[in-house]
C-alpha cells in the first residue's frame, strides 16, 4: 500500500475499533443519548408556548428547534473526542499503538471518525423523537441530507479542537470539565434554543458571529427553506478553518506525547 492508503486503512482500524467498545459497553451509548431527547422534550413542552410569540409566521417551535439541537448534539458529542484521548492515554492504550506499525495520524483520525459516526446514529435518534413530536422538514430529502452532512462536517470539526484540549490536559476529569466551559458558552449564546432577536442587543452581536448560530441557521434554511447560500456559505468556512487551525496543533501535540 501507499502511505496514504496506509494511513486511511489505519485510521479505519482505530474507528472500528473505538466503535467496538459502544458495542461493548452499550451504556456508553445509552447516556450520550439521552441528554439530546430531554433537551428536545423540555425544550418542547416547556419553552415552546414562550417562545412561540418571537418566531416568524406558521413556523413552528419544534421545526424552529430540532435543527438546533442536531447542532447542540455534534457540539456535545465531539467533546468525547478529548475524553476518550484522555483515557486511551491514562489507561496506556496510545503507548500501545505507538508500538504497533502504524500511521500516528491515523490515531487522531480513527479517534474524530468514530465519534462522528456515533453522533450521526445519535442524531438520527433525536430527529425520530423529534418527528414523533410535530416535527416536520419543509424542503425535501435532498436539502435535508445536505443539512445532515453539515452538521456531522461541524461536529468532526469540533473533535479536532476537543482531540488538542484532551493531549494537552492528558486527564479524563480534566478533558471532560474543560470540554463544558468552553463548550457551554457557546451552545446556550446562540441561536440554538431561541431567536437572536429575544437576547439582549449586547449578546446578539456575539451569537451572530457565534459558529454555532451559523451552522443552525444553515440548518434551519435547509429544513423550513428560506436562503440557504450565506449561512451554508459561513458553515463550511467555520468547518474549513477549524479544521485547518486544530488538525495541526491536535497532530502536532500528538506527537510530542507519544
Amino acid at each position: 500500500m501507499t502511505a496514504p492508503a496506509l494511513v486511511v486503512s489505519d485510521a479505519v482500524t482505530i474507528t472500528r475499533r473505538n466503535l467496538i467498545k459502544y458495542v461493548r459497553v452499550p451504556n456508553l451509548l445509552v447516556f450520550s443519548t439521552v441528554q439530546p431527547v430531554m433537551f428536545v422534550l423540555l425544550f418542547a413542552y416547556v419553552f415552546g408556548g414562550a417562545i412561540k410569540g418571537a418566531l416568524p409566521p406558521r413556523v413552528h417551535y419544534i421545526d424552529f428547534l430540532i435543527p438546533g439541537i442536531v447542532v447542540q448534539t455534534v457540539v456535545f458529542g465531539a467533546t468525547q473526542t478529548g475524553v476518550g484521548l484522555a483515557e486511551d492515554m491514562t489507561k496506556g492504550i496510545i503507548d500501545r499503538f505507538r508500538s504497533l506499525p502504524m500511521a500516528r495520524s491515523a490515531v487522531l483520525a480513527g479517534r474524530t471518525m468514530s465519534d462522528t459516526v456515533r453522533n450521526l446514529f445519535v442524531v438520527l435518534l433525536m430527529v425520530s423523537v423529534g418527528t414523533m413530536i410535530g416535527f416536520r422538514i419543509h424542503t425535501g430529502v435532498l436539502p435535508a441530507l445536505v443539512a445532515l452532512v453539515v452538521a456531522l462536517a461541524f461536529g468532526f470539526a469540533m473533535s479536532w479542537i476537543s482531540a488538542t484540549i484532551g493531549l494537552v490536559l492528558r486527564d479524563v476529569e480534566a478533558a471532560q470539565s474543560a470540554g463544558f466551559v468552553w463548550i457551554f458558552p457557546l451552545v446556550f449564546a446562540s441561536s440554538v434554543f431561541v431567536p437572536l432577536r429575544t437576547m439582549p442587543g449586547w449578546l446578539q452581536a456575539f451569537a451572530r458571529a457565534n459558529p454555532i448560530t451559523n451552522v443552525a441557521n444553515a440548518l434551519r434554511a435547509l429544513t423550513l427553506g428560506g436562503a440557504t447560500t450565506r449561512p451554508l456559505l459561513y458553515s463550511l468556512a467555520w468547518v474549513s478553518a477549524i479544521l485547518l487551525t486544530f488538525s495541526p496543533l491536535a497532530t502536532r501535540r500528538y506527537r510530542k506525547v507519544v
